[in-house]
């Protein structure tokens, strides 16, 4: 694409994308601004790149003297607008329905369903049209995936599970497998729950690789719309996440705790059970939620998590526990000193 081109794709999702410098040459590719070559583009969106500048030979790059860039609103955005035109569809398995795929009696395909080599679907599953289901994935019985998924590689979707529209799912997921459930004895033993519940994820989700999502008790499991799930993600039955929530890797989360909207979640964040979060909680990496917060956009922090300023302060005075130690010990050995009745 030359980069007058590029401009006016962006002007599709931007308002204003000013042209500086000639807008002459073609782009070949993207590339990171640590590395752009000729021929490159690449974007800034943070002051502290902007040394690299002097080291990139990208077409496109911001404050380049003798060079052309676009200024956008928001460049971070733009370049995933540019990432998406010069990528490649990826090739999860040939169109059509394999010679080695099972399908099940009753099962529904739509217009352009694609079924890869070995993959089962169940009986009286329904797979929207254009839907893509990789080799070896396993849709059991009474399965709904809507238009336009994708699911990858050994990929399992326990029966009943409800999937929207244009959802992705990565490879090793396992959707709806029974939750953890067990009601303990006199003698110490534990007798199952029966987990009698589904699992629905709304349209536009994203569910990592080797994440597990959980069948409800009873009712559903609810994956809100928009919502994105890293790789290795828990979420136990009878949760409900609020739509474009956003959940890193390796965090878990206990049976019916319920997250409001566009929350973000870092990275080994933990959660006790039955729980709320409000609309636009932020909870940092590895902290330990043991109690509902229902303030919207509340911060969190540490463990057990605290409202970020709370939190903050509590660590900065432990950081001066030991010299506070010291000058009570001090205090104690000059009031030792003192004669009596002093």
């Amino acid at each position: 694409m030359t980069i007058h081109e590029i401009q006016a794709y962006l002007k599709e999702f931007f308002d204003s994308v000013e042209l500086v410098g000639s807008g002459e040459g073609e782009i070949s590719a993207p590339a990171k601004i640590e590395s752009a070559g000729a021929g490159e583009v690449s974007f800034i969106a943070n002051e502290k790149y902007l040394r690299f500048l002097d080291q990139t030979r990208g077409g496109v790059a911001d404050f380049a003297e003798g060079r052309s860039f676009l200024k956008v609103a928001d460049p971070y955005t733009a370049f995933v607008f540019v990432l998406k035109k010069f990528s490649l569809p990826r090739t999860i398995a040939a169109p059509g329905i394999a010679p080695t795929a099972v399908i099940g009696e009753g099962a529904v395909m739509g217009e352009g369903v694609t079924v890869g080599q070995y993959a089962v679907v169940g009986d009286r599953c329904r797979i929207g049209a254009g839907s893509i289901i990789g080799p070896h994935a396993v849709i059991m019985h009474d399965v709904e995936i809507g238009e336009g998924c994708t699911i990858f590689p050994h990929v399992v979707c326990y029966d009943g599970t409800r999937i929207g529209r244009r959802v992705v799912i990565h490879a090793g997921s396992v959707i709806g497998a029974d939750g953890f459930g067990f009601a303990p004895q006199a003698d110490g033993s534990y007798v199952k729950i029966p987990q009698m519940g589904i699992v629905e994820i709304g349209d536009d989700a994203e569910i990592g690789a080797n994440a597990t999502i959980d069948r409800a008790t009873m009712g559903s499991t609810v994956i809100g719309k928009g919502v994105k799930v890293d790789n290795l993600v828990q979420v136990a039955h009878n949760c409900r996440i609020g739509e474009h929530t956003v959940i890193a890797a390796q965090a878990g989360i206990s049976g019916s705790v319920i997250m409001g909207r566009q929350c973000m979640i870092g990275g080994q964040a933990g959660f006790a059970g039955h729980l709320e979060l409000a609309d636009r909680t932020s909870v940092a990496a590895q902290a330990g939620v043991s109690k509902s917060f229902l303030e919207p956009g509340t911060a969190l922090r540490g463990y057990p998590a605290q409202p970020m300023r709370d939190q903050l302060r509590h660590e900065a005075m432990l950081r001066h526990l030991g010299s506070m130690k010291d000058r009570l010990d001090e205090l104690e050995q000059r009031l030792l000193k003192q004669p009596h009745g002093a």
